[in-house]
């Protein structure tokens, strides 16, 4: 199995490698990089590349590494012996298979996503070594143990919100995906608007570097808020000669709440503006 990269995602050449040494060492591929840099549609995008199934496994603040292999429902089961439920005896109905147990009982071999693994507590990449490492867990409560039918392939993505342990790290094939550059956001542009005018891209271009390279910005605008950008800028009918004969002291370019994400960007922008202002009288 071999990933090439699709029609609806452009890949790197680097990216390209990681994904396909890591299923070679059959290790989870861990990938890193800003919010919005294509991490998640990179699963996505191997699911639709090899034609099999995507199973995800969105990561909370308060998500427990068991929830991903089994959670026993101990108190239904009490309820249920108390007021005479047939079928209580049965342990296995009142346990909940999670997102590992479903990618290890299936037939093919799947895409699974541990989707923002550092939201979680510090403990949980250690929680699940043995069972990314080993592809089978333990089921206390039936004394059965669950086997990977098919070694699935396994994404993990992280915004390196925190660090992740070094022993969960070594069990893992590591790819940080670098901000694109130019020429791959033009490509990446082209994939989901193939008949934008290549002026608009170029001025628009021009404003979102513009934008991220301000000293002080505390979000910098990402690959898909471009994408949602220049969607408004074509639903709207603003072309690129208002881009491009923008008046440098107004606030923020037009529509520029698709890219600017909070309050204090938004006085940045402001603050600059009236700089501008002051230096023109």
């Amino acid at each position: 199995m071999k990933f090439e990269g699709t029609a609806a995602y452009v890949a790197t050449d680097d990216l390209k490698l990681a994904v396909n040494a890591a299923i070679t060492l059959q290790r989870p591929l861990l990938v890193k990089g800003e919010p919005g840099t294509g991490k998640t549609m990179l699963a996505e995008q191997l699911a639709e590349s090899f034609g099999t199934r995507l199973i995800t496994w969105h990561i909370k603040f308060t998500t427990k590494a068991h929830q991903g292999l089994y959670e026993y429902d101990a108190v239904s089961r009490l309820r249920d012996s108390q007021l005479g439920v047939e079928g209580v005896h049965e342990v296995s109905n009142y346990i909940k298979k999670g997102k590992l147990w479903e990618a290890f009982e299936t037939d093919e071999r799947v895409i699974l996503l541990i989707d923002e693994i550092d939201k979680a507590d510090i403990e949980f990449p250690n929680d699940l070594l043995q069972e990314l490492d080993r592809m089978e867990f333990f089921v206390y409560e039936t004394g059965e143990t669950i086997k990977a039918r098919q070694r699935p392939i396994i994404v993990i993505t992280s915004n390196n919100e925190k660090e992740l342990p070094d022993a969960f790290l070594r069990r893992c094939f590591f790819h940080y995906i670098a901000f694109p550059d130019r020429e791959t956001l033009q490509k990446i542009v082209d994939v989901h608007f193939p008949r934008i005018k290549s002026t608009l891209v170029s001025e628009a271009l021009n404003i979102f570097f513009d934008v991220r390279s301000l000293p002080g910005l505390k979000k910098k605008p990402s690959t898909s808020e471009l994408v949602d950008w220049l969607k408004l800028l074509m639903a709207d009918d603003i072309g690129e000669a208002v881009l491009r004969e923008r008046d440098p002291t107004k606030a923020i370019p037009p529509l520029a709440g698709a890219l600017v994400k909070n309050e204090q960007d938004v006085q940045l922008l402001e603050r600059l503006a009236f700089m501008s202002r002051r230096g023109n009288r």
